[in-house]
């Protein structure tokens, strides 16, 4: 039970997170189409993060909602990878971090739809067409701007050089994914490492950018060891239940 619970964090914090940051975006896209399109992309993932909680919430009983799950966690109990809490810099950091993302997003969820738990197999079979569009709306916008003009593709190369550091973290799988892609109900996402790398790798040269070559990664966020920017973020997330305990629309 607690592995599947933890198990589910690690999927499900990876969302809400990138969610939040994307929410951040409202009202300050580059245009506006872009702007509702990211709003959209966020909703998007806190849809998934709702279910996805829904089900932790069962699973920890105790009578835990989901909003308990989301907003009344200290940081070290939240399991996203370090890649999606990365700030906003600019507007090649934001499709750059997307796109990382939604590659291994969806290869994720290709592979969950398929796992023999019915709850988190309806989750991805939902969620797999927003997904699909997330990861085609990143990538073209990552060859738009790496093959557009000379600052877009500098701005391009500097977001995915300096974001490429917290890739691998992406296939650390930590004791609750092992539990779970043992008894089979999670996905060994270390399988399919080498296509993802393979499929960004496509995407960059298309695009006119070189493909990092840096062997230095960071780590530790799935295990709740965050970057410094996770206790802005949830101070924002968590201000009004905190402030409000117990509060209901």
């Amino acid at each position: 039970m607690s592995n599947l619970y933890n198990y589910i964090l690690t999927i499900a914090d990876n969302s809400l997170i990138l969610a939040q940051r994307l929410g951040e975006l409202c009202g300050h896209g580059p245009s506006l189409e872009t702007d509702i399109a990211l709003t959209n992309i966020s909703l998007d993932l806190l849809g998934q993060t709702r279910s996805y909680y829904q089900y932790a919430a069962k699973l920890k009983g105790e009578d835990k909602t989901e909003d308990d799950i989301a907003f009344l966690r200290i940081e070290r109990e939240y399991k996203n990878c370090l890649l999606v809490e990365q700030p906003n810099t600019h507007f090649g950091y934001t499709i750059g971090r997307q796109f990382l993302f939604d590659v291994y997003h969806l290869m994720l969820m290709e592979k969950l739809q398929n796992s023999p738990d019915e709850t988190l197999s309806a989750i991805a079979k939902k969620g797999i067409k927003e997904v699909s569009y997330h990861k085609r709306f990143s990538s073209d916008w990552v060859k738009r701007l790496g093959d557009g003009t000379e600052e877009s593709n500098q701005k391009m190369q500097e977001a995915i050089n300096d974001l490429w550091r917290f890739t691998d973290e992406l296939f650390f799988m930590t004791e609750a994914e092992k539990a779970m892609a043992k008894e089979g109900i999670g996905i060994d996402v270390s399988t399919f490492k080498e296509k993802y790398y393979k499929e960004v790798s496509e995407v960059l040269k298309e695009a006119t950018l070189t493909v990092p070559e840096n062997k230095y990664f960071t780590k530790g966020g799935k295990e709740g060891v965050h970057s410094e920017h996770m206790g802005y973020i949830l101070a924002d997330l968590q201000y009004m239940q905190r402030t409000y305990p117990n509060m209901q629309w």
